[in-house]
């Protein structure tokens, strides 16, 4: 008797080990994902929410003939140009903090692939162990009932 496990790593272990983890930059492709990507890179930064400001500020003297007006400057203009840009700022933030999350989470899978096959090894070697001493009590067990009927 003896005990023997052969392991298999799963597939999906190797072509994980070629991709690495997923990023926000992999996403865009050709020409229309380059242009809007350097056009939302352009226009999400803090820099751009500032001209934004200041080219909403030009229209500020010609809202201020009513309330009216100059509710409809802030939420058409001012809003709509300053916040575009800051919010897109924010959303990149946020990305790059889900990049490095998703970095951090293959890092741990890949530290875990690795413990696993020490675990694989280590039990390997046990059953090794556990042959031998199956072989030897085999081999006790066989000069008992040698001795016993001699």
């Amino acid at each position: 008797m003896s005990v023997t496990f052969q392991h298999v790593p799963h597939p999906h272990i190797a072509k994980r080990k070629e991709s690495g983890p997923p990023k926000t930059t992999d996403e865009h492709v050709g020409f229309n994902g380059r242009v809007a990507l350097i056009l939302t890179t352009v226009v999400g930064t803090m820099w751009c929410a500032y001209a934004f400001a200041c080219l909403a500020l030009v229209a500020l003297p010609s809202a201020t003939g009513s309330p009216l007006l100059l509710i409809q400057w802030v939420s058409q203009t001012f809003i709509q140009l300053v916040m575009l840009s800051v919010i897109m700022v924010g959303q990149n933030i946020l990305s790059r903090a889900s990049d490095k999350r998703a970095d951090m989470t293959y890092q741990d899978a890949d530290a875990t692939f690795h413990e696993a096959g020490q675990i694989q090894a280590h039990l390997m070697e046990q059953d090794h162990a556990i042959n031998e001493l199956l072989d030897k009590v085999a081999g006790l067990e066989a000069a008992l009932i040698k001795a016993k009927n001699a």
